[in-house]
């Protein structure tokens, strides 16, 4: 991404991505960063129907016994 702006590397994490953050267009994951509904649905484009993200891995528990 730095190379297509013409900017250096130090210049996006430290400008641009705290801006988009904010924005909620990009969140970081384990996995790296990725974009958010809110960006997809900004630049138009078909938002995948699973997000990957930090909570995902909450889903996957099973759900805890009811106490009586």
């Amino acid at each position: 991404m730095a190379a297509a702006l013409g900017d250096q590397r130090d210049v996006l994490e430290e400008v641009i991505e705290p801006y988009l953050m904010q924005q909620g267009f990009v969140q970081r994951t384990p996995r790296g960063r990725m974009l958010t509904e809110i960006a997809y649905r900004h630049l138009d484009l078909a938002v995948p129907t699973s997000l990957p993200g930090q909570l995902d891995l909450l889903a996957a528990l099973p759900a805890e016994p009811e106490v009586e």
